[in-house]
């Protein structure tokens, strides 16, 4: 079926015949390849087969350009949507609301995102810069659920206003399902023998999760969450560092009944992580990537995994968390050796 060979974005220009030119952005939402991570293996003496898939290579270097254009293309197919017409709003920690943004531009939809005030100024500048409305909202006022109010009040304001909920919308998921789950399957040569990812919204351990076991049943499904706040591992919501997962809650299209294991990560345990992908692999890659790298060295180091192929996801670049923990010290020492020097020489 065509909608599982998993061959979207630049693999689709390349086999084309003539001129290969996107028609427009979107278009280059897809395929991204695989990297073996033999020099961290090696050093670490694990003799499974650890496998990451490069988000970053999106255009907009996240996981989350799939789930924006999908959830986009799914409510136009099903004609609740319409350029021009209908206004896109929806509660973002500024990772898929990023996303949702260059598919709206290009589309032609206004974006209005609703966010946590305390959130990282970046994130904001970028939402701004792509010319979506962005509302700030105290966290301490309700929490969650007082983003969730604000979005209900700006439905009864305007007229033609079209919600994107990652977290209940099963467009999501099935962004992975047709897309991620088939990629990884056709670049491994079917070989994947467990499959590890960290829930954010849900969306990509339950779409790739559903192909990979109906493609293999066998397959396992690893779930991965912050130790801090174990929510799917039945602990309490707690505040943890790990950003673009563990929400606090159990996002409602996330399929506990594929999910053979649920493995922590530390805050702690993720950054470091994501510095060793940066020093020893030479990969760019975000905190949560961090945190599923940590995850397959856990299950990689079990006796009964020796010589397995286990796959992950690497789901954002670096560049995006230059202001956050993971790079304070490196900034600091920058700072401090920039602080002491009246002149550069090259």
């Amino acid at each position: 079926m065509e909608m599982q060979e998993g061959r979207k974005g630049v693999p689709s220009l390349l086999s084309s015949q003539g001129e290969c030119i996107a028609s427009n952005i979107t278009q280059l939402i897809g395929w991204t390849p695989l990297i073996e991570l033999k020099n961290i293996a090696k050093k670490d003496g694990i003799a499974a087969r650890l496998v990451g898939k490069i988000e970053p290579y999106q255009p907009l270097s996240s996981v989350k350009d799939r789930s924006a254009l999908r959830l986009i293309e799914d409510a136009e197919e099903r004609g609740l949507i319409s350029p021009g017409i209908t206004t896109l709003a929806g509660v973002t920690s500024g990772n898929l609301g990023i996303r949702v943004a260059f598919v709206a531009a290009q589309k032609g939809y206004k974006f209005i995102a609703v966010m946590p005030a305390k959130l990282s100024i970046d994130k904001q500048i970028l939402l701004r810069y792509l010319g979506v409305e962005v509302i700030l909202v105290d966290p301490a006022l309700n929490g969650f659920k007082g983003l969730l109010d604000r979005v209900e009040q700006l439905k009864k304001d305007m007229e033609n206003v079209f919600v994107i909920d990652q977290f209940t919308n099963p467009a999501n998921p099935d962004a992975h399902f047709r897309w991620t789950g088939p990629e990884i399957w056709k670049d491994t040569a079917g070989k994947v023998d467990i499959f590890v990812a960290a829930s954010g919204s849900g969306g990509t351990v339950t779409g790739v999760g559903r192909y990979l076991k109906m493609k293999n049943p066998s397959i396992k499904l690893i779930c991965v969450e912050p130790a801090e706040s174990a929510v799917i591992s039945g602990g309490e919501p707690a505040f943890h560092n790990i950003q673009g997962i563990g929400p606090g809650f159990i996002p409602e299209i996330l399929d506990r009944s594929q999910i053979d294991e649920i493995v922590t990560v530390t805050t702690q345990e993720a950054m470091d992580m994501a510095r060793r992908l940066a020093r020893e692999e030479g990969l760019l890659v975000g905190i949560s990537s961090g945190a599923n790298a940590a995850a397959i060295l856990k299950v990689a180091a079990r006796e009964e995994n020796k010589g397995k192929m286990i796959v992950t996801m690497f789901s954002s670049g670096g560049e995006r968390y230059l202001n956050s923990e993971l790079f304070a010290q490196v900034k600091e020492e920058c700072i401090n050796i920039s602080g002491g020097c009246s002149t550069l020489i090259l």
